[in-house]
């Protein structure tokens, strides 16, 4: 089963560029997949209807006691056959569904298989974090489908709108299984609900859970989501709104109920909001005219119908709960399909539009009769087998004196009134001939387009004589529940007993309710109002917007300065506190180790009290990077030369960004806004420098025992096989700490290019074609032709040669021909040198980042000599593809040990004697280091290409503009 998951994730990565190059064909290959897993459950059914779950585990972080394990047992079984064998159907329907040109097709099948690899993860998962996290998954990937028509609003609003409401149901159902798997002490869920101590945390954390439960499957006051998300295309309804998603927080309540389902407050809660939902989806349903918002209502409906009965918590009512869940996913995905299918063929969901069609479409009237008649729980239907079940056991329950039972059997007796009434009004209004109406002719698509919803619909029509093999089979999950003396069995037929009278009745109430529709649809005229979950949500969200408005524009004032000041008086307020208090001094006092160190930090003093005093900008960047060189000399005194080949780095990089911004500001500080309140700042200034100066001594003083950091060089050796310590603990020791700070460079970079870009995000840099390079090639490669000696001087700059393939676009003013010799000479000899830095930094100072910023420096050089034309030619590669080869290779070399049975970002160590190299030796941990080196060099060509080439084509532009105005 992992290996299944992991076959889900590596085809969803590459189903997007799969289908962009053969289009919707790639649909039933993509099938395969969750077909796959299908034959892979079906497989392991004769050992889980045994009693014989199946249990795989894998170790991934002892530390944390979490683990990778997933187990298929009868209720997993069930959801695992659902979730794979819709999934597999709804991905061939698309093939037919979606236009060959239509845009954003590949990626709506990579993220539609994603989605089904993660639903397939959640049922089987049996860690409570494992199943968090693909509980989340679905959630964003229900996000991006809801959302997949992003030119409409109202697409994007009810993606939006989903995952807001079924993030936050899932964040608190997190707060609920910690609290449960800390109280209890196991992440296993199967342990979790063997154990099921009785306690008041514990009923806190379920209660807890269920909000995430509830939320996910659209259940009231959650249930408003799910009718605005019929958004998104048909086959996202069909499977995430029909047969899968919102099944998800119906498995939850149903894998928790045998174990929780007597916790204070669990059947009366889930019974009744399940009910009022029932009722409320259904009367809504009712006055729908869009086909898919009939369903989507109806699904509400049928969802609160499978939370009442899943979480009423006895043998029987589990027995039917799993059949009816069954049931649901058979007819609702058929329906929806349906639907899709007739929109293509009529042009219109809206029934007030549709008339004839089943003349037109008798195969497929069929089909949707057959499916309707399932959901409306019409004989010899699995869905009137499962509704025969749930009202036995609920009568049975109720017979007992239970008053609950009888609510229940009450409640889901009118809602199936409803249910029928609604299936009714979906087949006249979709196949009916209708009078007033003009006849439709539809478009006659291909038999394939019929494929899935006809198997569909026919397995609700297969499986109800089946009933007795299948309840035996589905017993595995009611069997955990304690037995009441009267179990009950599935069976297409029970006799005439009361459950039977009251289903007759339901079905002959529903039948009246259809028929009486025209004074029905006044009642509901009469007694609507504008008020309704939609809008209290809307109204929620604009209030929020108010608030937080009204917050930003009193704190965020759009002044640095303000910022700056607020953060470090809070500093100076906390940190001055704690250290007033401080009780703990040094004994004794060490000024410097060296007279050198007292000579540069004497030079770093009078360089920031010189930056004080600066009244130009390029004056005080000068002065600001004096102190970084100074304070990389101090490392280097203090023994340290990586730290001090970085800090002199980066010192050079940060000055190159100052001086590039500097461009587009006055030269001179103060001279657009001058500077206010100098006393206060001064008196912050001095503030927080003394409070880091005594901070820095009372931490010196503080420590009592050796550091930890005294056994780091050993532990980099014989576990990192390496002697920079530095290095070392970058890329192995704490390389989470690197792979997340590699992705805060990535934001940095963009959040600047972002801010600087005025029209796209994308790369713009100009590159000179092939051609072009070629060319320049032989022509340097030519010997120089003699020239008269008046000539041999010239004094235009315009005549001379170009040392740069960009040098020709530069203004003859802004050559410099010394420049332009330097930076060719120099440019491929410092990119080696950065290579070497990067392969020799495991056991010599340097490393990825250090090489990756000198990499960066060398393509500054060819910028600043050539401008942006030479930075394009430098630079063949897009910056964002750099950053994301280099976080995707550090990302990998932390999961890929995981498949070795290894820990995350766990090393090893090659070594072999090679003819004429000699002994060689490499370590995997190089690979983190590679990926530093292309995140890094990607920051660094990003930034000059926002702040530098960018900047250059706005100024471009703004000249251009001045130009035309001045000869208009």
């Amino acid at each position: 089963m992992l290996a299944t998951l992991l076959l889900f994730a590596v085809v969803a990565l590459v189903a997007n560029p799969l289908v962009a190059r053969f289009g919707t064909r790639m649909f039933p290959v993509l099938a395969l997949v969750p077909l796959a897993a299908l034959i892979v459950t079906i497989v392991q059914s004769p050992a889980v209807l045994a009693g014989d779950a199946h249990l795989e585990s894998f170790t991934w972080i002892p530390q944390l006691g979490f683990e990778i394990t997933v187990r298929l047992d009868t209720l997993s079984w069930l959801l695992a056959l659902i979730v794979t064998g819709v999934g597999s159907l709804v991905l061939f329907y698309c093939t037919f569904y979606f236009g060959r040109d239509e845009e954003g097709v590949g990626r709506f099948a990579a993220t539609l298989l994603a989605f089904a690899g993660c639903m397939y993860g959640l049922v089987i998962a049996d860690n409570v974090y494992l199943l968090y996290a693909f509980w989340e998954g679905t959630t964003v990937f229900s996000y991006l489908l809801i959302g997949h028509y992003i030119g409409r609003r109202a697409s994007r609003t009810a993606a939006l709108q989903a995952l807001i409401v079924t993030t936050a149901g899932g964040l608190v159902m997190l707060v609920g299984l910690v609290m449960l798997s800390v109280t209890v002490g196991t992440t296993s869920l199967s342990e979790l609900i063997a154990l099921a101590p009785v306690e008041p945390l514990v009923t806190t954390a379920i209660l807890l859970i269920l909000v995430g439960a509830i939320s996910k499957s659209a259940i009231f006051p959650f249930h408003f989501w799910l009718p605005s998300a019929m958004a998104a295309p048909t086959p996202v309804s069909a499977y995430l709104h029909a047969a899968a998603m919102v099944q998800a927080g119906i498995y939850l309540v149903a894998r928790l109920a045998p174990g929780f389902a007597d916790t204070p407050g669990w059947r009366e809660a889930l019974v009744t909001l399940g009910l009022l939902t029932m009722l409320l989806g259904a009367w809504r349903a009712l006055k729908q005219n869009d086909l898919k918002l009939l369903l989507a209502y109806g699904t509400v409906s049928q969802l609160g119908f499978l939370i009442t009965v899943a979480g009423y918590g006895t043998r029987n009512a589990a027995l039917a709960a799993v059949a009816l869940l069954l049931a649901h996913a058979l007819y609702k995905a058929a329906l929806f399909l349906i639907v899709g299918i007739i929109d293509h063929r009529a042009g219109t969901r809206d029934l007030r539009k549709l008339s004839g069609l089943g003349r037109e479409a008798p195969f497929l009237a069929t089909t949707a009769t057959v499916a309707a008649a399932s959901m409306a729980g019409i004989p010899f239907t699995l869905g009137f087998v499962a509704k025969e079940s749930v009202l036995a056991a609920l009568v049975a329950d109720a017979a007992d004196g239970q008053l609950l039972g009888w609510v229940a059997v009450v409640g889901i007796a009118l809602g199936s009134v409803f249910t029928v009434a609604y299936s009714a009004r979906f087949l006249w209004g979709a196949f009916a001939r209708k009078t007033e109406v003009e006849q439709v002719r539809p478009v006659h698509e291909s038999l394939g387009f019929m494929f899935s919803p006809a198997l569909l619909a026919a397995a609700g029509i297969i499986a109800a004589p089946l009933a007795a093999p299948i309840g035996t089979a589905l017993e595995g999950y009611s069997a955990q529940f304690a037995t009441t003396g009267t179990d009950i069995h599935l069976a297409l037929w029970h006799g005439f007993d009361i459950a039977f009278a009251i289903s007759a009745g339901t079905i002959l109430g529903g039948l009246a309710l259809y028929w009486a529709r025209v004074p029905v649809s006044a009642v509901q005229t009469r007694l609507s109002t504008n008020v309704n979950a939609n809008e209290l949500y809307l109204e929620t969200m604009r209030g929020i917007d108010r608030v937080a408005s009204r917050i930003t524009a009193t704190t965020q004032r759009g002044s640095l300065p303000f910022y700056l000041g607020v953060t470090l008086l809070v500093f100076v307020g906390t940190v001055g506190t704690t250290l007033i208090l401080n009780t703990t001094w040094p004994s004794e006092w060490r000024l410097w180790d060296s007279p050198a160190q007292l000579a540069i930090a004497v030079v770093m003093g009078i360089a920031a009290i010189a930056l004080a005093g600066a009244n130009k900008r390029f004056q005080a960047a000068l002065l600001l990077g004096a102190t970084g060189y100074g304070m990389a000399a101090q490392f280097a005194f203090h023994g340290d030369p990586d730290l001090a080949l970085t800090q002199v780095l980066v010192e050079s990089v940060t000055l190159i960004a100052f001086v590039l911004v500097l461009r587009r500001l006055p030269a001179r500080l103060g001279q657009v806004h001058e500077s206010r309140n100098r006393l206060l700042r001064a008196v912050i200034g001095i503030g927080v420098g003394l409070v880091m100066a005594v901070g820095s001594i009372v931490a010196l003083g503080a420590r009592t025992a050796a550091p930890i950091s005294l056994e780091l060089p050993q532990l980099a050796y014989e576990q990192g096989h390496g002697f920079n310590t530095v290095n070392v603990i970058l890329v192995d020791i704490r390389g989470w700490d690197t792979l997340g700070e590699l992705s805060v460079l990535i934001a940095a970079a963009t959040g600047v290019a972002s801010l600087v870009f005025l029209r796209s995000r994308t790369d713009n840099l100009p590159r000179p074609p092939k051609e072009v390079r070629r060319r320049t090639l032989r022509a340097r490669l030519k010997p120089l032709p003699e020239r008269p000696h008046e000539e041999s001087r010239p004094d235009d700059a315009s005549t001379r040669s170009a040392w740069l393939l960009a040098g020709f676009k530069l203004a003859p003013e802004n050559r410099s021909i010394l420049l332009e010799v330097v930076v060719r000479l120099m440019f491929h000899a410092i990119i080696v040198v950065s290579l070497f830095i990067l392969f020799s930094g495991h056991n010599a100072p340097g490393g990825g980042f250090a090489g990756g910023l000198v990499a960066g420096l060398a393509l500054a050089a060819r910028y600043l000599a050539g401008g942006r034309y030479e930075l394009g030619a430098a630079a063949p590669l897009d910056a964002g593809r750099l950053l994301g080869v280099g976080l995707l290779l550090a990302a990998g070399t932390a999961v890929v040990p995981l498949f070795f049975g290894m820990a995350p970002l766990e090393s090893t160590f090659f070594e072999a004697e090679l003819p004429i190299l000699g002994h060689v030796e490499f370590i995997t941990s190089t690979i983190f280091d590679v990926g530093v080196y292309l995140v890094v060099v990607g920051m660094v060509l990003d930034v000059l290409r926002s702040l530098g080439a960018e900047v250059d084509r706005q100024q471009e532009d703004e000249s251009d503009e001045i130009a035309e105005g001045s000869l208009v």
